[in-house]
C-alpha cells in the first residue's frame, strides 16, 4: 500500500470513528481526539485542528465528567440520551465534515450527511438499548454497559489510528449489526412505552 492510500485509509477510518463514537461518547471522543492532537500524540486533519484549543479540551473535560457520572444513574441514562438527540447528531455530522477536509466542498457536505445518519443510528441504538436496560431493577447492569461503553471508545480511537483497515472491518461489522438492531430496539421501546403508559387496573365491572 502507498503513502496516497494508507492517507485515504486513515481519512476514512476517522470519519467512521468520529460519526460513530460521537452517538455513543460525544466529550470523550472530543476530548481524546483533542488532548491527543495538542500533545502531539497524533496528527489532527486541519478540519479538526480546532478540537486541539484548549478551551475546547477543557470544555469537552468538563462534560465528560458530567456524562460520566449521568450515564451510570438508571433512568437519568436515559433522560440524558433523550436530550442529546438534539446535541450528538449534529455534532457527529461536523466532525465527520471536519474529518475530511477544512473547505466547504461536495466531499465535506457528503461526509456531512453520511456522518450524521451513522451518529444518529448510533445514538439511537445506545438510547434502546438503555431502555431495555433500565428496566431491570438492580444498577449494576447499567454500570456495565456505561463502563463498556466507555472503553469501546477508547479502544477504537487508538485502532483508528493504528490500524485503520482493523477498524474499519469491525466498523462494518457494526453497520450490518445496526441494521439488524435498530428495528427490534424500536419495537421493544414502543412496548415499553405502551406498558408504562396503560392503566393500572383493568376495566371496571
Amino acid at each position: 500500500m502507498n503513502a496516497d492510500d494508507l492517507d485515504i485509509l486513515r481519512t476514512v477510518a476517522l470519519f467512521s470513528l468520529v460519526a460513530w463514537a460521537s452517538g455513543l461518547r460525544l466529550y470523550l471522543v472530543v476530548f481524546a481526539l483533542g488532548l491527543a492532537g495538542y500533545n502531539g500524540w497524533i496528527e489532527l486533519p486541519a478540519g479538526l485542528h480546532v478540537l486541539q484549543h484548549p478551551f475546547v479540551i477543557g470544555a469537552a473535560a468538563l462534560m465528560l465528567c458530567v456524562e460520566f457520572f449521568a450515564d451510570k444513574v438508571p433512568w437519568l441514562d436515559s433522560i440524558w440520551d433523550q436530550a442529546h438527540t438534539f446535541i450528538r447528531i449534529p455534532a457527529g455530522a461536523l466532525l465527520a465534515a471536519g474529518a475530511t477536509g477544512d473547505t466547504v466542498n461536495a466531499l465535506t457536505v457528503a461526509a456531512g450527511i453520511l456522518g450524521g445518519t451513522i451518529t444518529a443510528g448510533t445514538h439511537f441504538a445506545k438510547a434502546g438499548s438503555r431502555i431495555a436496560v433500565n428496566t431491570s431493577p438492580e444498577p449494576f447492569t447499567n454500570w456495565a454497559a456505561s463502563f463498556t461503553e466507555d472503553a469501546l471508545v477508547l479502544c477504537a480511537t487508538i485502532l483508528a489510528f493504528r490500524h485503520p483497515a482493523i477498524f474499519l472491518a469491525f466498523f462494518a461489522a457494526f453497520l450490518v449489526l445496526l441494521a439488524w438492531l435498530l428495528p427490534k430496539l424500536w419495537r421493544l421501546a414502543r412496548a415499553l412505552f405502551r406498558r408504562g403508559s396503560a392503566p393500572a387496573g383493568g376495566p371496571a365491572p
